[in-house]
């Protein structure tokens, strides 16, 4: 095999591969222009040959090696030639590949045909491994992203019937170090095929060859994307002798150089979250409207009245905050001004904004700005006018919204959430160590109704990110010492806003705190936006996914499992998650078979003997002794008493063996004290006798990470309810509690690990 060159003379370079594209108003390189690209990229590629068309079809195959040639046609609008009988393998004899060209010619007379390529024919074995599937892609989102995986027919196959992030790796320029890629590639599908190790395989290729390749590529990606290129894919990358061969080529271009917008001076979400001053903008003075509702509940927060106006002509006060006709006529420039007004207005009012200096900080509240048909203009309208400002001395104000609920922020008395607050109910507590950032301000309230205990230091409903971005918020808030927990819920990342937002969590997690988040609009999208393969297997969702599990963010799959790990990385941050054994006790034999039909990664921890003779000493002293042996799950049944509950966790908790706990409970038993107070029973779950107050002491006491099942109806939402609010994790069914405990432990042990 001679893999060295092609039969050109002259080594090309990456714009004399493009020009001539560009002058002929190609979107693609040509096959031939894309194999050299490849070996631009220090990538070994096939003897080959152009034969453009109409030329004569004589080809000179002493170069040639073998008894076999590919013979391909080179057309800019076939993507995929081997599925519409573009490619041939023939004979190595000029009249064998003198009749393959003319029957391209004829099969595809009716397309632009640029010529026929003739190609060695390379030899690999095709098992799983053999053929692999390099792409480079630019995504709005994060830039640009290098995909390795399984290629050929393997591609799409493996991609749809292996877990998510399995089949393929992605990597972006933040991955570009040799340790961060070699993590990355570590537990693909496809690492034992090709670096060796399954059932004693000898390896294809060097590990280190490869890692080496994907630094080139992420370079090369950083200085041509997305001006000069937008899609690169080899596929098939073979392994031929040890040595990785680009087969087949496809490179899309780019349109040139791309406009960037000024920053955004984030440093004044500091007016928006804390403010000072606060001027309301359609509030109403008869009917509770958005507008009243957001005055309503920044007085409810102790917000100083003299501090907040409202734009009212024609009145002097409302609530007790005076009036002022317009935004021009405010006193002073205020921290922050909330639009609680229909979307056809807002364009006036940013303008009173800007023409005045008159606010720090805006909440755009309605709708209709860039998600509805229409309201393209309108946004168009407003981003233009911010830009002006940005190029200022004052560079304008920071803007919320539109489409957005409002923002709650505890530290800052400030809650313009326009929902009142008897329909929310957040907790009196101190603040929990939450910041809830979410696209949808429905999906905020919702979860933080279900995270009822816990009341977030910021709930903050971004809507369409008009101007600031999921990734401006995670960026300002990555330094605030009150926050240990970062849960995002998004729908879509504004351009290059991605990137931004993996940045500050890939800060926040190596400081041990902790960022979920909840990819919505998990759409083919991505795949539309080319016709490589690249995208179909690497779309949107799997490059957030991918990209965001790298830089140590929890991934939520479900709406869900991102309540259950928002919930466990506030309340179990401060418990050690050592190992994978597991201590587990219950009052009903289902639960048991529950837990160990639903282990995971965990291991059912053996009992020291010291742990044994405690738990017997528990059972003999209810009359249990004979009834229940001694192992792990341990079954109490439902005659255990409280106190022996009490006794049994914590012996469990202590033993050496046990790093994580599961505490079921099933409350029907008479045995417990499990009911609020009522009529016809003496008991009362409030009661610090009762078994939640001994649980939450022993939670209190215990450095190591447990949580409560409550697996019943809604008459022990109460004992449900109190566990909650002493700070336990409480979960309703065995198998979501360990499901979602086994992703928090083992995110917990990859940061350890780190």
């Amino acid at each position: 095999m001679n893999t060295s060159a092609p039969l050109e003379t002259t080594e090309p370079t990456f714009a004399s591969l493009v020009q001539p594209a560009r002058a002929a108003g190609r979107t693609h390189l040509l096959e031939p222009e894309g194999l050299a690209l490849a070996r631009l990229l220090g990538i070994a590629v096939p003897v080959h040959q152009l034969i453009p068309h109409g030329a004569a079809a004589e080809v000179d195959l002493s170069p040639f090696p073998g008894d076999r040639v590919m013979v391909k046609v080179v057309a800019p609008g076939i993507l995929h030639k081997s599925d519409v009988g573009g490619v041939e393998k023939v004979e190595r004899t000029p009249a064998a590949v003198a009749a393959a060209i003319r029957r391209m010619e004829e099969r595809f007379a009716g397309c632009e045909v640029a010529g026929v390529l003739v190609e060695e024919r390379v030899p690999y074995e095709a098992s799983p491994g053999g053929e692999l599937l390099l792409g480079l892609r630019w995504t709005d989102d994060f830039g640009p992203v290098v995909t390795l995986g399984l290629g050929g027919i393997y591609t799409e196959l493996f991609a749809r019937e292996l877990r998510p992030g399995r089949s393929t790796a992605l990597f972006a320029p933040a991955d570009a170090t040799p340790e961060r890629i070699a993590r990355g590639l570590s537990g693909k599908a496809f690492s034992p095929l090709l670096f060796g190790g399954l059932r004693g395989q000898a390896a294809r290729i060097d590990r280190d060859e490869v890692i080496a390749l994907l630094q080139r590529v992420l370079s090369f990606a950083m200085e041509t994307m997305p001006h000069d290129l937008l899609d690169f894919e080899i596929n098939p990358l073979v392994v031929a002798g040890g040595r990785l061969v680009a087969l087949d080529a496809l490179a899309r271009l780019g349109q040139g150089p791309v406009a960037t917008a000024p920053p955004r001076p984030i440093e004044k979400i500091r007016h928006l979250l804390a403010p000072e001053t606060v001027a309301v903008v359609g509030v109403s003075e008869k009917q509770m409207n958005p507008g009243r509702i957001i005055l309503r509940n920044l007085l409810a927060q102790g917000f100083d009245p003299t501090q907040l106006h409202v734009i009212k002509p024609g009145l002097a006060a409302i609530d007790g905050c005076r009036c002022s006709p317009d935004l021009r006529s405010l006193p002073e420039r205020v921290d922050l001004a909330v639009l609680a007004i229909d979307a056809a207005q807002v364009p006036a009012a940013l303008g009173e904004v800007l023409d005045g200096r008159a606010a720090e900080s805006l909440i755009v509240i309605p709708g209709g700005l860039g998600e509805s048909s229409g309201s393209a203009g309108r946004v168009a309208e407003l981003r233009a006018a911010l830009r002006r400002e940005r190029e200022s001395d004052w560079r304008g104000p920071v803007i919320n919204g539109g489409n957005c609920l409002g923002v709650r922020s505890v530290p800052g008395r400030c809650d313009t959430l326009f929902i009142p607050g008897h329909k929310l109910g957040f907790p009196q507590t101190p603040a929990a160590p939450l910041a809830l950032l979410s696209q949808s301000g429905a999906f905020a309230i919702a979860r933080a109704s279900s995270l009822a205990s816990l009341n977030p230091r910021y709930l903050i409903s971004f809507g369409n990110q008009l101007d600031l971005t999921v990734g401006d918020y995670l960026t300002y808030l990555q330094d605030d010492p009150g926050v240990e927990v970062f849960a995002c819920y998004v729908e879509g990342f504004q351009p290059l806003d991605g990137r931004r937002w993996l940045a500050a969590a890939a800060a926040i997690t190596r400081s041990g705190r902790a960022v979920i988040l909840y990819r919505a609009g998990r759409t083919p999208a991505g795949a539309q936006a080319t016709a490589s393969h690249t995208a179909s297997i690497a779309g949107d969702y799997a490059v957030t996914r991918e990209l965001a599990e790298a830089a140590g963010v929890l991934v939520a799959d479900t709406l869900e499992d991102f309540e259950d790990l928002t919930r466990l990385a506030v309340l179990l941050r401060g418990k050690r998650v050592d190992a994978w054994g597991l201590g587990a006790v219950s009052n009903a034999g289902f639960e048991c078979v529950g837990v160990a039909d639903n282990l995971g990664r965990f291991a059912l921890a053996s009992f020291a003997p010291e742990t044994r003779e405690r738990l017997a000493a528990v059972l003999a002293g209810r009359r249990l002794t004979g009834i229940v042996d001694v192992h792990n799950p341990l079954d109490v049944t439902p005659i255990l008493d409280d106190a022996g509950y009490e006794e049994a966790v914590r012996a469990i908790l202590d033993d050496p063996a046990v790093a994580v706990g599961l505490v079921g409970c099933v409350p029907l038993t008479p045995a417990l004290s499990t009911l609020a107070p009522g009529t016809g029973h003496r008991e009362d779950c409030a009661r610090p006798d009762a078994v939640a107050g001994r649980l939450a002491r022993v939670f209190a006491e215990s450095p190591k990470a447990w949580v409560v099942v409550v697996d019943a109806g809604p008459l022990y939402d109460p004992l449900a309810r109190d566990l909650a609010a002493h700070g336990l994790p409480v979960f309703r069914t065995v198998d979501r509690a360990l499901r979602s405990l086994e992703r928090y432990c083992g995110w917990r042990r990859h940061l350890l690990a780190q």
